[in-house]
């Protein structure tokens, strides 16, 4: 039996990346808490390559 998790770069960026994030009210709350909380990495972003 395949595992659960057959992670892709383009696709993990296409869901959760920056602009996923902003294209929606609450993604862009999500930004916002991170900002606050000081997080070093708001969002997963991949190499040119990949997205």
């Amino acid at each position: 039996m395949k595992r659960t998790h057959q992670p892709k770069k383009r696709q993990r960026v296409k869901v959760h990346g920056f602009r996923a994030r902003m294209s929606s009210p609450g993604g862009v709350k999500v930004i916002k808490a991170r900002r606050r909380k000081g997080r070093r990495q708001l969002t997963p972003t991949a190499s040119r390559r990949a997205a």
